[in-house]
């Protein structure tokens, strides 16, 4: 519901302030007078659409904010979009507008958070409905129709097209899919034949080692000087332990150092940590001289290893040129063709399948159109009597109305494409929304549609109408005045009207009125005189500078009264109605509020 309404330096209004109340508030005023201005404003501070001429002359800032209290409903889907509350679940929905060098920008807040367009939008809809004249050519939209017939179908038709949506959106994924394999089969089959000759190529080397190569490279070396280390291992065996030739071996040298130092550190102990190192370098050098020994009597050539060798070395030099350019790289791309291979050729990707996965999909889709087709019909035949009855008391006793529903190719909504058609005169064929109704007829079959959505799930909290009385009068302004009034028992209900037989109807009533006051608009000049001159003793207008410029010292404004007794409603409603007289008006005006009091007491 919507609680109060602040607007600052918008359109014809300076200042403005507004509270509601629950039940059928209305808007009362000349033409002209402002009345759709206050409309506008809510329009804007639920996200609508903003201009330069939204925000009042001489200034650069508009704003508007619009409070509401939330239900339980409400209070939990702003709870999914982490929306706080403020106290007693108010919800404070505001709009800035801007104007900077031509540019104009605006920012949306839900209690005082910024939010984006898309949020508004989604919040609007939970908020408030406003229905107009202006709104029938949407109402002529296909697809707005059929929304509403799945809004009047309830909460089990919203289930079941949810479920036609997540089965054409599975539908849609296989059909591309199988799209895609069909177009790129060929390229597939291409690059499947291309990849099996690489990792064949790769898969008949064994590569595992990423350092293989250097260890053959090593055993190359070693196989290929065999003779040389052999002479080479016994020189050294000579040079340690055993000399033939003489000369004392490095071992038999520390042998001897061992036995003098031995002597010495009978006599002096200091001796004894060089005794030590040269006990352990003798030992180590007897050690040494084994193992050089016994690795140059292992050693013999071997020319068939050394051929495998040399051809292993080959191979894998010729893999890392076309692979490499190191083996490790190679392999890393072994591992990738394999890893790629089984992707394009792997289970679950052929034709089949998919063609199989698309025929399922088709299948699931096509049943649930066809439940929600069925449902669709249901709720159908019950709105097609339902706003029957809503019309009839609207001076349309033989009104006829029909919802057709056709096949068409399914979409995310479903398999059907919904059409109104409507009869308003009796004898008259049926015809579709769009060629039957007049303006005044437009009028009453909108609010007759919101009347039948009135208790309907997820309606709207707010509804508003704005002038949707026109082009009527007399009986069936009174039967709209009493429609409106049934309507506000289950919602708030906002309405500029023209009619005092609705204006009677309010449980708040507001007059909208223009007003001239004293208040300067200041604009700005952009051009001054120079003061160093032209040279002439003149001063030369070629220099900018923002400078003020008086504008005769009135402005017009628009300004809202709460008419909160009963003389005030009486002279309003009886200006609405004109007359012969003024007396005479008095008198209507005060057997419309008698009679507006007697029908809400019943």
């Amino acid at each position: 519901m919507l609680l109060s309404l602040r607007i600052h330096n918008f359109a014809l209004i300076d200042k403005l302030e507004l509270e509601f109340g629950v039940g059928l508030n209305v808007l009362t005023g000349e033409t002209g007078a402002g009345k759709s201005i206050i409309l506008d404003a809510i329009d804007v501070a639920l996200g609508g659409k903003v201009s330069n001429r939204l925000i009042r002359s001489g200034t650069e800032r508009a704003s508007v904010e619009a409070t509401f209290r939330a239900d339980s409903a409400l209070i939990a889907w702003l709870s999914e979009q982490e929306i706080d509350l403020l106290d007693e679940a108010d919800l404070v929905c505001s709009r800035e507008i801007a104007v900077n060098q031509g540019s104009l920008r605006s920012r949306s807040r839900v209690n005082g958070v910024l939010v984006n367009r898309q949020l508004m939008e989604r919040l609007r809809e939970r908020l408030v409905e406003i229905t107009a004249q202006g709104q029938t050519v949407q109402l002529m939209a296909p697809a707005l129709q059929r929304g509403l017939l799945d809004l009047y179908g309830g909460s089990s038709l919203i289930q079941q097209r949810d479920r036609v949506a997540s089965a054409y959106m599975a539908s849609q994924e296989a059909s591309k899919a199988l799209e895609k394999r069909r177009q790129s089969e060929q390229q597939r089959l291409q690059r499947l034949d291309w990849l099996e000759y690489q990792t064949q190529e790769l898969s008949t080397v064994h590569l595992n080692d990423p350092d293989e190569l250097e260890h053959l490279e090593q055993e190359r070396q070693r196989l290929s000087h065999v003779v040389e280390l052999q002479q080479q291992s016994y020189l050294v065996y000579q040079a340690l332990y055993q000399n033939d030739g003489g000369a004392s071996a490095c071992a038999d040298l520390l042998a001897e150092a061992e036995a003098n130092l031995s002597d010495m550190v009978r006599y002096d102990s200091q001796l004894q940590s060089v005794l030590d190192m040269v006990s352990a370098a003798l030992a180590q050098v007897v050690e040494a001289s084994h193992e050089i020994n016994a690795y140059g009597d292992g050693l013999e050539t071997d020319p068939q290893r050394l051929q495998e060798v040399e051809d292993r070395i080959q191979a894998l030099k010729q893999i890392c040129r076309k692979y490499g350019p190191t083996l490790a790289d190679a392999i890393a791309h072994y591992e990738k063709l394999q890893a790629e291979l089984a992707e394009l050729g792997g289970e679950g990707q052929s034709l089949e399948d998919l063609e199989a996965t698309y025929s399922l999909c088709q299948e699931s889709l096509t049943h649930e159109c066809t439940q929600l087709t069925q449902l669709r019909r249901t709720a159908a035949e019950k709105l097609e009597k339902r706003l029957v009855e809503e019309l009839r008391p609207l001076a349309m006793e033989k009104v006829k109305f029909q919802v057709a529903i056709a096949p068409m190719p399914p979409s995310g909504a479903g398999g059907d494409q919904v059409t109104f058609y409507f009869s308003p005169n009796p004898g008259e064929p049926l015809q579709p929304l769009s060629a039957t109704a007049s303006g005044g007829e437009m009028s009453r079959f909108l609010l007759a549609l919101k009347a039948c959505f009135s208790n309907t799930t997820g309606a709207w909290g707010t509804l508003i109408f704005d002038e949707i009385d026109v082009g009527v009068s007399g009986r069936v302004a009174q039967a709209i005045a009493q429609k409106l009034n049934q309507l506000s028992h289950q919602h708030q209900v906002l309405c500029v009207t023209h009619q005092p037989l609705i204006a009677a109807m309010a449980d708040r009533h507001f007059r909208v009125d223009k007003q001239v006051i004293d208040q300067p608009l200041v604009l700005t000049s952009k051009k001054r005189a120079s003061s160093k001159g032209n040279g002439n003793g003149k001063a030369s207008p070629d220099l900018e500078e923002q400078l003020p410029l008086e504008l005769p010292d009135i402005r017009t404004v628009v300004r809202v009264s709460l008419l909160d007794n009963l003389s005030h409603r009486r002279d309003e409603i009886a200006q609405l109605a004109g007359g012969q007289s003024a007396q005479e008006a008095m008198t209507f005006a005060e057997s419309l509020l008698e009679k507006a009091q007697h029908i809400k007491s019943v």
